[in-house]
């Protein structure tokens, strides 16, 4: 029995008819469950006056009963009742027991079977066993539904007034501002943009939730970081202060922006999109898996990460590291020497005088105020046309032959904006003084960044035998060309 919802209260020895209380709250902001035990007191005091002998208690504390979402204390309390452990439920009123006709259908027929009494603290007696008992129980749970129903509506209409106007909706602190949504966190913003930065240059989302949870940078609720929840946090619109409001953008926000749109919008491009992906699936471990290519295969089918079960030529060990062929088992190399040798041509490279052409080569100008201007073009016109469907001025097939046009020139616009911003996976390296300490400080995610940027690496057929210089490494099966 859990301490924490399970309590038995025991009266006086042979006190009374056996009872249970039934609390619940839908909201406990505070996470104290105060107003539950306020109903308990109340239903207990209630007991007391009808000389009942209370003998267990349930709550369910933050769960709506209009939600529909499972209620545990609930549902073993009517399981109680149908093994008969009581024969009176009290609760402080009858939507703190249900407010949907099914719910009450169902405790209907569990109680009139039994002749299980319901008394409540505000609503009175309810004797389930009479048709009349019946149905002001029903009527009671009508009122609830109509009453929770409204309260819905309103908070819809409010939440809407507050999209429109770029308000925060309140709820969880978002990471990155206080908890009225409004003020930024400098450090969390920081790290935002850092984290922001990092994946525009190759770092995957596994590496960044390890060296946020490395450094004691927790969510907003005090917990480890892991690479779905930090996803989820950069995608998000606040970041780029646009206000999202059933599923949709509604506009700009009032709060400050931690990220510039374009930004954030490159940002979604690469989480988004798994072309982008140069990490695919569980292949994270090695620098060339899914990268490097076959050069037997005519299609340039990629290289996977594999053990070889062939002794080692020098060694006496049995199985080591290799690259396959992912179709067919008709080319491997050790792993070791191919990354070795991709890894020393890379910062050979970048060492050269001229490895800044490697950034002006690359450039991808993209008109971002242009792209901006027809975003907010196309929402304006999309709005007019909303509201004339609304009021009655256009049909159905008027508004969708409309608006086609403006939906075709918003997606052109938002697939503008997210190439805009691109960072170079390899601007750490070019300049360096030292790009050998500045290689081996990145993750394997950048690494395998700047390798998937810079070259594209083939591995072919190695000759057979001792190489010139007495080992058995062929140098010239690995090919690697520059991009």
């Amino acid at each position: 029995m859990s301490p924490n919802l399970r309590v038995a209260i025991d009266t006086a020895a042979g006190g009374g008819q056996r009872a249970v209380i039934y609390c619940r709250i839908s909201s406990d902001r505070e996470g104290a469950g105060l107003a539950v035990a306020r109903q308990r007191a109340d239903c207990e005091q209630l007991a007391e006056q009808l000389g009942l002998h209370v003998v267990e208690v349930y709550e369910d504390n933050d769960l709506s009963a209009y939600s529909g979402k499972p209620r545990p204390d609930y549902r073993r309390m009517l399981q109680d009742l149908r093994d008969g452990r009581a024969g009176v439920v009290l609760a402080w009123h009858t939507d703190r027991l249900h407010r949907s006709p099914a719910e009450l259908e169902e405790y209907i027929d569990v109680c009139e079977p039994l002749r299980v009494e319901t008394r409540t603290v505000k609503a009175g007696h309810l004797d389930l066993t009479t048709a009349t008992g019946r149905m002001i129980a029903r009527q009671l749970g009508v009122q609830a539904r109509y009453e929770v129903e409204r309260m819905v509506e309103r908070q819809r209409r409010k939440r809407d007034e507050m999209a429109a106007a770029g308000k925060h909706f309140g709820g969880r602190r978002p990471f990155g501002w206080e908890v009225d949504g409004m003020t930024p966190i400098e450090f969390e913003f920081e790290c935002i943009r850092e984290a922001a930065q990092a994946i525009l240059a190759g770092a995957s989302l596994r590496s960044l939730a390890a060296g946020w949870v490395a450094r004691g940078i927790k969510t907003s609720t005090g917990g480890d970081w892991e690479g779905p929840e930090l996803r989820g946090m950069l995608l998000r619109p606040r970041n780029a202060a646009i206000v999202r409001h059933r599923g949709e953008e509604v506009g700009p926000a009032l709060w400050p922006a931690v990220l510039d749109e374009a930004t954030w919008r490159s940002v979604c491009a690469v989480l988004t999109d798994s072309s982008r992906r140069i990490t695919p699936g569980n292949e994270r471990k090695y620098l060339g898996s899914g990268l490097y290519l076959c050069g037997i295969c005519a299609d340039g089918t990629s290289m996977r990460a594999a053990t070889s079960n062939s002794r080692n030529p020098g060694s006496d060990t049995r199985y080591w590291g290799a690259y396959t062929c992912r179709e067919k088992k008709h080319l491997s190399r050790r792993r070791d020497l191919v990354d070795d040798a991709v890894q020393l041509a890379v910062l050979d490279r970048l060492a050269r005088p001229d490895a800044a052409e490697l950034l002006a080569a690359r450039e991808d100008p993209v008109d971002v105020r242009g792209a901006q201007r027809d975003m907010r073009q196309a929402r304006a016109i999309l709005d007019e046309l909303a509201s004339a469907l609304g009021a009655g001025a256009m049909d159905m097939r008027s508004y969708q032959v409309a608006s086609e046009t403006a939906r075709a020139r918003l997606a052109a616009a938002e697939s503008v904006m997210a190439r805009a911003v691109t960072v170079n996976p390899v601007a750490a390296l070019v300049g360096a003084d030292e790009p050998d300490a500045v290689w081996n400080s990145m993750d394997l995610s950048r690494r395998r960044a700047a390798v998937a940027y810079l070259v594209t690496v083939t591995i072919l057929p190695a000759r057979t035998g001792r190489q010139p210089g007495g080992g058995y490494w062929d140098p010239e099966s690995i090919r690697i060309d520059w991009k």
